[in-house]
């Protein structure tokens, strides 16, 4: 393995959770990534340590295609050799439409391919079409404009939601956005639009579920689904560290199991970042919002709260009036940001209130009629 690992192990070393980086290998591995590169524009620094990057994507087993939208062709291919890439020049321009062709040789003998796609803007119809024609699964840009929203990055935009958010962003980065949107429109599930001047954007970007600069994605990005049992493993190792420190009630892979249809998750990118269960009791007509947790890492984005409201939906929609929950540790949460109000051991279902007399627990009460 070459010596570029080495930059990835830094990457894995600075991040919060391992997890979070190692949990892409798998799914990068045999995918395209196409990465268009303002060479000439860019600090080198930052080129530099982008091809490193690339690297080490080429040792995870991505297929990688780079075009060059300015500077010097040979200059970045030499480059690329200088990083030990295993790249290879594609002879004709993005523009040729016989370029496809040669870049899927090119990959189907594991080499990289470098293409000129100084002829074009970033997201054009031609690099789109190009990018269609060897099936990538991303394409990543790397340019001296970003994407802002009111002045503030947005990590993860759906392609349906970009048009009416051009009118928040500047002019360039509005013109981005609707490219960008319409790449997806076309077929392309995502794009990256990243800041090419800032050293080690590549990793920051790719390995970690929020990102860092701005993503337009045709699919489900974020989304909160049903457990699957292949999740159960994910969810115990999520919520063990709450389980010991707030006496939360303990849960094993067989209490999970049997009542797996209680279980909603939140997924970015697949990647389980939150639960909420919700147990009920329909003879006494309420439910149970229970196994709240969203994980450190994702922490003040909002998760909480999008997940115990997908909870309250569901409850409606089975005709259940009223949710209760109990907590140890965020009663400011179900009070102020919820509006849950305080209610009393008496208010709790019979069966769940012997429940809680026997767990011996000092969790408080709150409910919230949904009616």
């Amino acid at each position: 393995m070459r010596a570029a690992r080495g930059l990835l192990g830094k990457a894995v070393a600075q991040q919060s959770d391992v997890r979070e980086v190692l949990q892409y290998i798998p799914q990068f591995r045999g995918k395209i990534f196409f990465v268009l590169i303002e060479a000439g524009l860019l600090p080198e620094p930052a080129i530099a340590e982008t091809l490193l990057d690339l690297a080490v994507l080429e040792d995870l087993g991505v297929k990688l295609v780079l075009g060059v939208l300015g500077g010097d062709l040979k200059d970045l291919y030499d480059w690329t050799l200088e990083c030990e890439i295993m790249a290879a020049r594609v002879s004709r321009p993005i523009t040729d439409p016989l370029a496809v062709r040669e870049t899927l040789d090119i990959l189907a003998r594991g080499q990289s391919a470098v293409i000129d796609a100084s002829a074009t803007g970033p997201l054009d119809i031609p690099v789109v079409d190009f990018a269609r024609g060897i099936g990538v699964a991303k394409i990543i840009t790397l340019l001296e404009e970003a994407i802002l929203i009111n002045g503030a990055p947005a990590h993860a935009i759906r392609a349906a939601d970009a048009i009416s958010l051009t009118e928040k962003t500047d002019g360039p980065g509005a013109e981005l956005l609707r490219a960008a949107a319409e790449a997806c429109h076309r077929g392309i599930p995502r794009v990256h639009v990243l800041n090419g001047r800032r050293q080690g954007v590549l990793v920051d970007e790719l390995f970690s579920n929020e990102g860092v600069g701005t993503m337009v994605h045709a699919d489900s990005y974020r989304l909160i689904r049903e457990l699957r049992e292949e999740d159960i493993p994910e969810l115990l190792g999520m919520i063990g560290r709450s389980v010991r420190r707030t006496k939360l009630v303990a849960r094993n892979y067989e209490d999970i199991l049997s009542k797996i249809e209680d279980y909603r998750v939140m997924a970015i990118d697949d990647n389980v970042v939150g639960c909420v269960a919700l147990h009920g009791y329909p003879e006494e007509a309420c439910a149970e919002i229970a196994c709240l947790y969203v994980k450190q890492s994702h922490e003040g984005h909002g998760y909480g709260i999008e997940l115990v409201r997908h909870a309250e939906k569901i409850a409606k929609e089975r005709g259940i009036p009223r949710v209760f929950a109990l907590t140890n540790r965020a009663a400011d949460f179900f009070s102020t940001r919820l509006g849950y109000r305080a209610a009393t051991v008496e208010d709790l279902p019979k069966k769940r209130r012997e429940q809680f007399e026997a767990s011996g627990r000092d969790s408080q009460v709150f409910s919230f009629n949904l009616e």
